[in-house]
């Protein structure tokens, strides 16, 4: 039996045992929630490695699952919905999902992303042969406890965030282009990816620049983004 545990949320009782079999035959644990609220109970009771969430629950939207689990747990969130609007897209990822696969969805790339998400999470977890602390400012990352710090408050990331703040201070200084960083973070250098960049980019400015009041991540257009030194010029070219 697969260590991981997966909770699924979806009030629909036949995709709910689609995935419940899927995840049974490649031997991955899993719970199961028909609503958003019992989703959170569970998160809180279970513990899971990861979530696969519907976003079209009867009592509370699976937006505010998101926003409401992002308070306490980093665990990766797979969105599985019929939504298909950019917007609720980019509202998901921006509140903290990790992946987003619209109904009708294959299984097999299902277990693609939820293997991908978890191989991030071990990346995360795994022990750091660096440095073990980066400061930049009032800025801190505890690559060994996998926390960040601003002005010594925490602050809390996603996986993907904290893989990608990683990513840029560990060549801080150095432009790490659109290719590189799909490659390091989502496993792929598919053009279409692109967009999602920019959302965590923007999540990630929101998260560490606002508190900080200073920019950290400059953009490079058309290339990709910087992590600036203290001291570095911040203007954005």
């Amino acid at each position: 039996m697969n260590k991981n545990m997966v909770l699924v949320v979806e009030d629909d009782k036949a995709v709910r045992n689609l995935i419940a079999l899927t995840l049974d035959t490649h031997d991955y644990k899993h719970v199961e929630a028909q609503s958003g609220t019992e989703a959170i109970s569970l998160s809180l009771s279970y513990r899971p490695d990861l979530m696969i969430l519907d976003l079209g629950l009867p009592d509370i939207d699976g937006i505010d699952v998101i926003r409401k689990t992002r308070t306490w747990s980093a665990m990766p969130i797979i969105v599985v919905s019929a939504r298909s609007d950019d917007r609720d897209k980019i509202q998901a990822l921006d509140e903290g999902a990790d992946d987003y696969l619209t109904k009708p969805f294959s299984v097999d790339e299902l277990l693609a992303r939820l293997r991908a998400a978890l191989r991030r999470l071990q990346y995360i977890q795994a022990p750091d042969q660096d440095p073990t602390v980066y400061q930049s400012g009032s800025l801190k990352i505890d690559y060994a406890a996998g926390c960040v710090y601003v002005d010594g408050n925490e602050i809390h990331l996603t996986p993907i965030e904290y893989k990608l703040l990683c990513l840029l201070a560990k060549n801080a200084g150095k432009v790490i282009t659109h290719n590189l960083i799909l490659k390091e973070i989502w496993g792929n250098a598919i053009p279409a990816d692109s967009p999602a960049i920019r959302v965590y980019i923007a999540t990630l400015r929101k998260k560490i620049e606002t508190p900080m009041k200073m920019q950290l991540i400059q953009t490079r257009p058309g290339i990709g983004y910087r992590m600036l030194k203290t001291g570095d010029d911040n203007g954005e070219e």
